[in-house]
């Protein structure tokens, strides 16, 4: 299948924009007027360009935002309105006018015959696979009310997870931040004018004064590269991300740097442990689980050891064995869920190793800034030392003479 990019005119003539799925643009203008809508133009979109217009989306509406489109549609629900009356509602109390537009494009899906499951599916790139498969299974089983509440709540989780992870980071991110900006100030500006004098005073400099006057030199007169050097490391990055192979390197790294690891690997554990928790609650098989799981994880690492157990799993052997084959599953979890397959409470095991997993991520965020700190604060003060070592040596011998 390929990606269209579409322009359409609604019932009262304005415009909507999007994006659709199909295998070639007849599908895509036979689905759009089957919406009742008059379409305008439809063109075949890249994948750079898809991939680029979901983390727009995606940046545009956040995860508190489904959170709270979910947790208000349940209580709706729950309440007796009819499905059109709570989706209207709901869109009177939203300020952010992309998911504004996108439930209006849901509730003209309903309206002309689809389920709540199907036009939420439209817009996959907003809306996680987790809620799409919970609500179709809601729908069916006649609890849908129940399936929101539990995709919201376990969202929240997700959202809480998140800022752990960013709580522990911003520290150091911005002690390197603030710091290069100063050296790079310190080396460009402040050091060219210590050194003139010293140079007009004819003082010989010693090693550490020669070594910081070049550096000084080279960051005077390329100091923009520096600046641009983080913007450009940042880019090839993202681009690396295109490639499943260098994907896989990058993630692996991830989970091997010193103090970072304890934090990001938990992360990954309880993400895995409460999407299995949360499928397998719902009766979604164990294959399936493991699919949306391995998709919703974001390492690499961890989706090609996922599909590699769930392959064995299919094949017959049992979940403990399949995941006990992958370096990345800890023994706690193995055994753990090897109890669960025995005593049928497997469900319940995961509910306890995603609670686990989350409190270790959680304490370990706490720890990253008292342990990062120290080493943050010795490898400045050497920094600052070098420079400030090498601007006071050659004025030391200025003073000496001038005892003389």
């Amino acid at each position: 299948m390929s990606n269209y990019s579409y322009k359409a005119l609604d019932a009262d003539g304005d415009m909507i924009k999007g994006m659709l799925e199909a295998d070639d643009a007849s599908s895509v203008y036979d689905n759009l007027r089957t919406r009742g809508l008059f379409v305008v133009h439809v063109r075949k979109s890249s994948i750079i360009f898809k991939r680029i217009s979901d983390k727009f989306l995606a940046w545009r509406i956040r995860r508190k935002d489904i959170i709270e489109f979910s947790s208000n549609l349940s209580i709706m629900i729950r309440a007796g309105d009819p499905m059109l009356a709570a989706l209207d509602d709901i869109v009177g109390t939203i300020d952010n006018r992309h998911l504004k537009s996108t439930i209006d494009d849901i509730k003209k899906n309903i309206e002309m015959g689809s389920r709540l499951s199907d036009a939420l599916e439209v817009h996959k790139a907003i809306f996680p696979d987790i809620l799409v498969r919970l609500v179709r299974i809601g729908e069916e089983t006649g609890r849908l009310d129940a399936s929101l509440a539990e995709v919201a709540t376990h969202l929240q989780k997700l959202e809480d997870l998140a800022a752990t992870v960013k709580r522990a980071l911003i520290y150091p991110l911005f002690s390197l931040v603030t710091t290069g900006i100063a050296v790079i100030f310190w080396l460009a500006y402040v050091l060219p004018k210590i050194m003139q004098v010293i140079r007009d005073m004819g003082v010989k400099m010693p090693l550490l004064t020669r070594i910081l006057y070049e550096l000084s030199k080279v960051t005077e007169e390329y100091w923009y590269i520096l600046l641009i050097i983080p913007i450009l490391a940042s880019l090839i990055l993202q681009t690396m991300k295109f490639s499943s192979a260098s994907r896989y390197y990058l993630d692996y790294l991830k989970i091997k740097i010193p103090i970072i690891k304890l934090l990001i690997y938990n992360k990954l554990l309880a993400l895995f442990c409460e999407q299995m928790r949360l499928l397998i609650a719902a009766g979604i098989t164990i294959d399936r689980s493991l699919d949306v799981a391995a998709d919703v994880m974001g390492n690499e690492v961890f989706k090609r050891a996922i599909l590699r157990a769930k392959t064995d799993i299919v094949a017959g052997n049992k979940i403990s064995d399949a995941l006990n084959d992958r370096a990345v599953f800890p023994s706690l979890l193995i055994r753990m869920v090897a109890i669960g397959e025995s005593s049928g409470n497997l469900g319940q095991q995961f509910n306890f190793l995603a609670t686990h997993y989350y409190k270790l991520a959680d304490d370990y965020s706490d720890k990253i800034g008292k342990m990062v700190e120290p080493i943050l604060i010795i490898s400045l003060g050497c920094v600052m030392g070098f420079m400030v070592a090498g601007s006071l040596l050659p004025m030391y011998d200025v003073f000496t003479k001038l005892a003389k």
